[in-house]
C-alpha cells in the first residue's frame, strides 16, 4: 500500500487498485500551498466528520473525480444537496464491502457540524481490511477505551492518529492509543497546521520509540510505502 500525505488530516491510500482519499482540506492550509488539488485522484473519499478543516475541498474534488463519497448518513445527505450523486451513507457498525475490501465505521470522541453550524451526524473513525493489508484511521478523537475493540476486527499494518492535542489526542495519548489498537506503525496527523496544535515533533517521535513504536511524520506531498 502507498500513503500520500496532503497536510493536516488529509491523506490518500492506494490499495487493491483503488485510490482512497480522506478528509480533503488542502486549499485552506497555508502549509499545503504547493499541492495542486486538481492533480489529486480519488476513487473513494472517506469523511470522518463535517468540520471545515476536513471537508473544505470535498465537493470540488468529488465532482472532478467522480469519487464515491463515504461518510455519516447526515454528511451524505448534505453532499447530495451539493450535487454529489455517488455517495454511501454509513454509521457505526458492521463492515461494508467496497471494491478494495471492507470498511467499518467506529467510534470517535469529538464533535461534528458543518461550517454553518448545522448537525453533521456522528464523528467516526474507520477500520479497513484489504488484500494488501489492514489499517485504521481514527478521525479526530480523544483517547477512548473503545479503541481496545479494534484488534478484534483487524490485525493492523498501520494506523493514522491525530497527535496535535487541544481538539484531539496529543502525542502522549496517541502512544497509549497505539497500545490499545496493538499497532506499532503510526502515521501522525492533525498537528502543526495552526499555532494551537503545534507540537515538539522530536519529542513525539522519541516518546513513540520508547514504547517500541514507530511514528511516521511524512512531509506534505510525500508518499510512503506502508
Amino acid at each position: 500500500m502507498k500513503l500520500t500525505y496532503y497536510g493536516h488530516a488529509c491523506f490518500s491510500v492506494e490499495t487493491g487498485g483503488s485510490k482512497i482519499l480522506f478528509d480533503p482540506f488542502i486549499s485552506g492550509n497555508p502549509l499545503a500551498k504547493h499541492i495542486d488539488i486538481n492533480s489529486i485522484e480519488a476513487d473513494y473519499i472517506f469523511i470522518s466528520h463535517g468540520h471545515g478543516d476536513h471537508i473544505a475541498d470535498l465537493v470540488t474534488i468529488a465532482k472532478r473525480t467522480g469519487a464515491t463519497c463515504v461518510a455519516a448518513y447526515e454528511i451524505v445527505n448534505w453532499l447530495e444537496k451539493q450535487g454529489i450523486e455517488k455517495a454511501h451513507g454509513m454509521n457505526y457498525g458492521g463492515p461494508i464491502r467496497f471494491d478494495f475490501g471492507t470498511a467499518r465505521g467506529v467510534n470517535a470522541i469529538h464533535s461534528s457540524s458543518f461550517p454553518d453550524g448545522s448537525y453533521a451526524g456522528n464523528p467516526m473513525g474507520f477500520v479497513f481490511t484489504t488484500a494488501e493489508g489492514n489499517f485504521y484511521y481514527s478521525g479526530d478523537t480523544a483517547l477512548t477505551m473503545d479503541m481496545q475493540l479494534i484488534p478484534l476486527w483487524a490485525k493492523l499494518d498501520f494506523a493514522v492518529l491525530p497527535i496535535g492535542g487541544n481538539f484531539t489526542m496529543n502525542a502522549a495519548d496517541a502512544v497509549i492509543a497505539a497500545g490499545f489498537i496493538q499497532c506499532k506503525k503510526i502515521i501522525g496527523v492533525h498537528y502543526n497546521t495552526f499555532g494551537i496544535i503545534n507540537i515538539d515533533t522530536d519529542k513525539a517521535t522519541e516518546d513513540f520509540a520508547a514504547e517500541g513504536n514507530t511514528l511516521l511524520l511524512p512531509a506534505i506531498g510525500e508518499t510512503l510505502n506502508v
